[in-house]
């Protein structure tokens, strides 16, 4: 046993074990013949620094990966980092533009700038990890993944092709989310939806008879230039003569025929819609249902969003060349000229250009310009055939959603999904593996030699200079991650680990198909390992609800479509940490917590166990810094009643079972443990983290450290090191627990058979709690463990305890709640009347039975330790003291002459009155309609809280009261 340190110190014992745990292999799969269990990370981006959603959603998936440990599965934490082809590239150019003299992306060749950013990947790019091994993540980093390594490389082409070849990857001219400022497609997780005062304008569209007009409305004028149709309802009667005929839009000319379509809303403004498929989603199917095709939708815009001529050369050469902003403007004022403009009048009877209104736009959450729905030749793969598999997996259980709710969701989405587009226009990612032949035809191949052995000798070739969209490859993680496609035609061997497999030699090439890189696959030994066989599927994912679709989803697809199976059984879906007034964090409300901050002041063990005990199925979480002050406290006291058991005797237990016990309190303790190991168990079996780490808590901070600890004590007083003499449990701030001495291991320990009894108990107990705790709270409990005796293991790879509940003895269990319940009665009823804690007083029993005379006599010390009462003979029979009930006695302590009876009477009246007063008001606040209605919810919530905070206060003050006769 090696003397704890008086005070805990979480950044030296974090920096020790963490670098212990990885570089003796503790984090490796190594347990031949043992169940695997495998979990893979959501791959943060190379360029991401750890952000309070990555420490929740990596606090719980290390949990999970050491719990599996402690059960004695052979448990994969995969690890690794995804390209991010929009931030990275965005990184270097923004680097490259702050050197002396600048430099632009375009100053170089592809593989000039492609360079580039390999070279700051090996330089910067390991950021995060280094920040995830703060937080404690036992992830295996000697088999750490790179989306662009070349093992992982070679998977993404190979899905690519094969899928090509099936028929579910093809090239189709569609509307994408458009970023300008990037000039790339970009994925709806990109868009970033903000509220803009805008207007709404109201046209008029001549009909080609001259017979009248059609009003139409809209928030983007500009793109009547490239209007293509007028949509009416087909049950509008308002406009049923006139479906099939023609306007002839102002500006241009252009004569666009008067479609029925059911995407017009009759309630909605005129009830007729202007269309425009080449710059509206909506608009976009209305154009495929009138008959019209891709090809054929007027297109206005160029990748910088200026106005360019249209197919049919009827946009005015005053208009090209205008941004949006610009054309707008002067769309707007010809319209107006020209009489084409309704005019709105506001309430006042004053006439306006247009409406105000405040508009949903979509900008670039990277580029911060307004996104344009874009008309462009992309790759697509058919999500909606790839999609079904995943949808008969979730809804025959395959794969098991947690929280159920998301299953609702998950269905609509899947169930309507559209093709996903999957190439952008970008130099840094998995470049697409096809080539463009001069003689018109594409040709999609693994490799140059290929397509040009596909097209011929006399066909020039040239690659598509396009990159594949980030989450294509993050798809493919769940067996990627394991060495597919080589271990795909791999045997297990009989021993159950992959023979014949191994990661790709250094020399093999990158993603580029040029040179070799210094980022090469795994040793092959971790593969085999770490192989497919066993491994996939993963036992669960553990994920934002954000990326349901964006990534979740997508390994469903790829995973069933190319492994034939689901990718994981358990797909857990958490919510969003949120700031403390429950709004949404961003840096530009400057409400951004920041958890390495949070774990250089707190320790990383009580950030992690705040993201638990406050991550309840899905829900999002509000930040509580001052909770995660409250779960330091708690380390700090576990820490304190280790150094208390080592001041006592108290050493490493030597057995997985409860030792034999006859003393009550010591039987108490051991059903109290146990009970907390069928908590736990039952709570993480179901996914409920904030349930396993309340069980834990309570079980910690009160039964063990405060009672436990305390009743104990004159069991072990007649020894010399025992501690101090009286004081309550443990500070509930987290100090020292009473008086606690240095031990002396060397000193001989002699006591009573109870003494060594209650010693190997406590030992027991606290060493359960420690295996219990430890997925939660790794660093201490690590450090605790090996500072208690000698150990066969690390904390890391100890046994989970046992939950026999063989050991549980109810008439313990019930003597010693009974007692607690006493004591508690008793220090509440003295508190309230300020009775001095240290005063000790005469208590007198009335009606007492037979076994509660018992448990009086067996627990007299402790009661004169703990309560400071001495038990008195008779009966009491005068007026003023305080009356405790428990069970069927009454116990009375006497108060005349330690107390002034009627000063006390008088505060208590005078404070009675004065939390009634704040009470009733708080009363009259929520019968308010108008408040309950119109307040924030949260100052709702709050004024319920403070109102039965306030009650249950009025309510212990009138008993305090009473008490006093």
């Amino acid at each position: 046993m090696t003397e704890l340190p008086k005070t805990f110190d979480p950044a030296e014992i974090e920096s020790r074990w963490y670098a212990h745990w990885e570089e003796s292999g503790q984090f490796r799969p190594d347990r031949p013949g043992a169940e695997p269990w495998t979990i893979v990370n959501p791959p943060p981006n190379v360029t991401g620094n750890l952000h309070i959603g990555h420490a929740l959603d990596n606090t719980l998936q290390d949990i999970l990966t050491r719990h599996a440990r402690l059960k004695g599965k052979d448990a994969l934490w995969v690890v690794g980092t995804d390209h991010a082809g929009i931030a990275t590239q965005m990184v270097v150019e923004r680097q490259m533009g702050a050197m002396t003299p600048p430099e632009k992306r375009t100053d170089l060749t592809r593989e000039q700038f492609v360079e580039k950013v390999w070279a700051w990947k090996e330089e910067s790019g390991g950021t995060i990890t280094a920040q995830l091994r703060r937080l404690g993540c036992s992830m295996d980093w000697q088999n750490e993944r790179f989306t662009m390594d070349a093992g992982f490389s070679k998977a993404v082409l190979k899905v690519f092709v094969d899928l090509h070849k099936e028929g579910l990857l093809y090239r189709d001219k569609r509307l994408v989310n458009w970023d300008p400022g990037l000039g790339t497609a970009i994925s709806d997780l990109e868009v970033e939806t903000r509220e803009i005062k805008g207007s709404f304008w109201k046209l008029r569209y001549p009909l080609e008879d001259g017979s009248g007009f059609i009003e139409v409305a809209t928030t983007r004028p500009e793109t009547m230039l490239a209007d293509m149709a007028v949509a009416v309802h087909p049950a509008d009667e308002r406009y049923t003569a006139l479906i099939g005929k023609k306007v002839r839009l102002p500006i241009t000319g252009r004569l666009i025929p008067i479609v029925a379509d059911e995407h017009a809303d009759p309630a909605l403004g005129s009830g007729a819609v202007k269309i425009t498929p080449g710059h509206d989603f909506n608009d976009f199917e209305v154009g495929k249902r009138a008959g019209l095709k891709a090809g054929e939708m007027l297109n206005m815009l160029d990748a910088k969003a200026r106005v360019v001529q249209v197919s049919d050369g009827l946009i005015p050469a005053a208009f090209l060349g205008l941004s949006t902003a610009e054309a707008r403007k002067a769309v707007v004022a010809q319209l107006k000229d020209e009489d084409f403009l309704v005019p709105h009048i506001d309430k006042n009877g004053a006439e306006h250009d247009a409406e105000p209104r405040t508009i949903q736009t979509p900008y670039g959450d990277r580029s911060g310009v307004v996104i344009e729905p874009w008309l462009t030749d992309q790759w697509y793969v058919d999500a909606k055939t790839l999609a079904q598999p995943a949808i008969e997996a979730v809804r025959d259980g395959r794969i098991r959603i947690v929280p159920k709710t998301w299953e609702k969701t998950f269905f609509n989405w899947m169930e309507n999904i559209q093709p996903w587009c999957v190439s952008r226009q970008l130099w840094w990612g998995h470049r697409i593996p096809a080539w463009f032949g001069d003689d018109g035809q594409i040709y999609v191949a693994l490799s140059e030699a290929e397509a040009q052995a596909q097209a011929g000798a006399g066909v020039t070739l040239e690659q598509d200079s396009d990159v594949l969209d980030t989450w294509f490859s993050s798809a493919l993680w769940p067996f990627a991650t394991l060495g597919w496609p080589d271990e795909a035609s791999a045997s297990p061997s009989p021993s159950g680990e992959g023979e014949g497999v191994g990661a790709l030699s250094l020399t093999e090439t990158d993603a580029r198909g040029d040179s070799p890189h210094p980022n090469p696959s795994p040793e092959g030994e971790g593969l085999r390992r770490n192989s497919l066989h066993g491994r996939y599927p993963n036992d669960v994912l553990i994920s934002g609800f954000d990326i349901l679709f964006f990534w979740n989803a997508r390994m469903m697809m790829q995973g069933m479509h190319f492994m034939k199976d689901v990718p994981f059984k358990t797909l857990y879906l958490h919510g969003l940490v949120r700031a403390a007034d429950g709004a949404k964090m961003s840096k530009s409300k400057g409400n951004t917590v920041d958890p390495l901050g949070l774990i250089d002041q707190y320790g990383a063990d009580a950030l992690r166990f705040f993201m638990a005990a406050m991550e309840s199925q899905g829900r999002d979480i509000k930040m509580d810094e001052k909770r995660v002050e409250g779960y330091r406290n708690f380390a700090t006291k576990l820490w304190n009643a280790a150094r208390f058991c080592q001041a006592n005797g108290i050493v490493a237990s030597t057995t997985l079972e409860a030792p034999k016990a006859e003393l009550a309190v010591n039987r108490w303790i051991i059903a109290e443990t146990i009970q907390a190991v069928q908590a736990v168990d039952l709570a993480l079996a179901d996914y409920r983290f904030d349930g396993a780490a309340n069980a834990i808590y309570q079980f910690g901070w009160s039964r063990f450290c405060d009672w436990y600890i305390e009743l104990i004590k004159p069991v072990l007083s007649p020894h010399p090191l025992a501690g101090g003499a009286g004081g309550g449990p443990a500070g509930t701030d987290g100090g020292a627990i009473a008086d606690t001495p240095s031990p002396d291991p060397s000193r001989k320990r002699e006591g009573s058979a109870e003494a060594d009894e209650t010693r190997a108990v406590a030992g027991w107990v606290l060493d359960q709690l420690l295996v219990l705790l430890h997925p939660f709270m790794p660093f201490i409990t690590e450090e605790l463990w090996s500072k208690m005796g000698p150990r066969e293991s690390d904390l890391i790879v100890a046994k989970w305890p046992m939950a026999d509940a063989r050991a549980i003895d109810p008439a313990a269990a019930q003597e010693v709640d009974w007692l607690i319940s006493l004591v508690s009665d008793i220090r509440a009823a003295r508190t309230e009347l300020n009775v001095s804690p240290g005063a000790k007083l005469p208590m007198h029993v009335q009606g007492a039975g037979a076994l509660t005379q018992e448990r009086l006599a067996r627990n007299a010390a402790v009661l004169a330790r703990l309560a400071r009462v001495d038990l008195a003979d008779g009966e009491f029979a005068g007026q003023g003291g305080i009356q405790v009930l428990a069970e069927e006695a009454t116990f009375v302590i006497p108060l005349d002459g330690v107390i002034d009876l009627d000063a006390e009477k008088a505060r208590l009246t005078k404070a009675i009155a004065a939390v009634e007063k704040e009470r009733d008001a708080l009363a009259g606040r929520l019968s308010n309609a108008s408040f309950v209605e119109r307040a924030k919810p949260e100052a709702v919530d709050k004024a319920k809280a403070d109102h039965a905070d306030k009650a249950a206060e009025a309510e212990r003050l009138g008993a305090a009261l009473v008490r006093l006769g």
